[in-house]
């Protein structure tokens, strides 16, 4: 009895410090993740360095499915530049061409109006009800770079959330049954 008893101490010895050990592991790559991503901010200037285009506006240029990588510098906004935008009152960012630029005179700031490229008018119908222009507070950032199609994971686990939560719970299986 006494052998049986220090065996089954030992295996649930073993089994904690394991789900310890894999606890601390997966806090560590979300720390690590976190710390990549603001350190991606500061670098990049831009609240979201990374988004993926959700519509087909921007075909041809940028397909749906889309990253795109984003930079806000201190540069004006430019007639012919991609940027994303938020607008007030709307949770999902916008990928849009700017096609005006009104620089005021009195205080030097510039308003934008932008349009989607596979889009027949301009962006006015999208913006907060009697906005007329973006400012500079609404611009995430300019496009400087993509990967064609990496995109996809997101729209399809944003889409088909089963499939996000079947994932999760894959992964999360990995990491329990994992004997690391």
């Amino acid at each position: 009895m006494g052998w049986n008893g220090e065996s089954v101490d030992s295996i649930r010895s073993i089994q904690i410090s394991q789900l310890l050990n894999q606890a601390v592991s997966l806090g560590m790559i979300v720390t690590s993740a976190l710390i990549i991503w603001k350190a991606l901010m500061c670098i990049t200037g831009s609240e979201s360095p990374v988004v993926v285009v959700l519509s087909g506006s921007m075909e041809p240029g940028f397909k749906r499915g889309d990253i795109l990588f984003l930079h806000m510098s201190k540069d004006p906004i430019r007639a012919g530049e991609i940027v994303v935008f938020n607008i007030d009152g709307r949770e999902i960012p916008i990928v849009h061409r700017v096609i005006k630029v009104h620089e005021r005179q009195d205080t030097g700031e510039v308003d934008v109006l932008t349009k989607g490229d596979n889009n027949y008018g301009d962006d006015r119908l999208l913006y907060a009800e009697g906005q007329l222009w973006l400012q500079r507070q609404h611009i995430m950032g300019r496009a400087v770079g993509f990967l064609p199609y990496v995109g996809w994971v997101t729209i399809i686990m944003t889409e088909k959330p089963i499939i996000k939560y079947i994932l999760i719970g894959a992964l999360g299986l990995l990491v329990i049954t994992s004997k690391d």
